[in-house]
């Protein structure tokens, strides 16, 4: 681990370099740690891809008393059995207005739409974790051919359910807002609904994999 204090009540751990599969689960366990042995003056956890921001009380506690915890925990890693992920399938409608986007991805990939399709909803992806609004599922495991950069400009405006890809990174837009991914698709579930319980339809760990489905099933998928 390496840590960065990024404010005078936070500090930014580092539990690997890049995008991963094992840097994920070492962040995933030291949030379970740090849940289940609170330090004095915890405040927020939030996990990122491979790093985890630690939000603290500096009346109550101090970098690094905070920072001494973590490292006492992460000793413990090997003990900590993460249970076995939830699978959840999102139905897509691909293209069109849904997927104003689809036509260009393809284009830039010297592919057809269809195969930018089959290629999507073919890989199996990881939720690293929810951000940028809430529900919001940052996802790992987008096919290398589909590794495309974001739009120049961002939209003022993405409709929820948005199926967007940039970069090395899969996700779905769960409230409207603006955006920069490409869009690929929509779904018809909801993301996010605050009367619900939980809230979120995904949470970190979980494994999502997306269904194609054609326009007019999508008010009733």
């Amino acid at each position: 681990m390496t840590f960065e204090y990024s404010s005078d009540c936070s500090v930014l751990v580092y539990l690997g370099e890049e995008i991963s599969l094992d840097a994920h689960r070492r962040v995933v366990k030291l949030v379970r740690l740090m849940e289940a042995e609170r330090p004095a003056g915890l405040l927020n956890l939030h996990p990122s891809y491979c790093s985890l921001l630690v939000v603290f009380d500096p009346v109550r506690t101090d970098h690094a008393e905070i920072r001494a915890h973590m490292e006492r925990l992460a000793e413990r890693f090997d003990e900590v059995r993460l249970p076995a992920p939830r699978t959840i399938e999102i139905p897509v409608c691909y293209g069109g207005e849904y997927g104003p986007d689809l036509g260009d991805v393809a284009t830039m990939h010297g592919m057809t739409p269809e195969r930018v399709i089959e290629l999507h909803s073919s890989a199996e992806y990881v939720v690293y974790f929810i951000g940028f609004v809430p529900g919001y599922p940052y996802l790992g495991g987008l096919p290398k051919e589909l590794v495309t950069p974001r739009l120049p400009q961002p939209r003022r405006l993405v409709p929820a359910g948005s199926v967007g890809i940039a970069g090395n990174q899969a996700g779905v837009y769960s409230l409207p807002t603006p955006g920069g991914w490409r869009l690929l698709g929509r779904t018809p579930r909801v993301l996010f609904n605050p009367a619900r319980e939980p809230a979120s339809l995904l949470e970190i760990g979980d494994i999502v994999r997306f269904r194609p489905i054609p326009a007019e099933e999508f008010g009733c998928a």
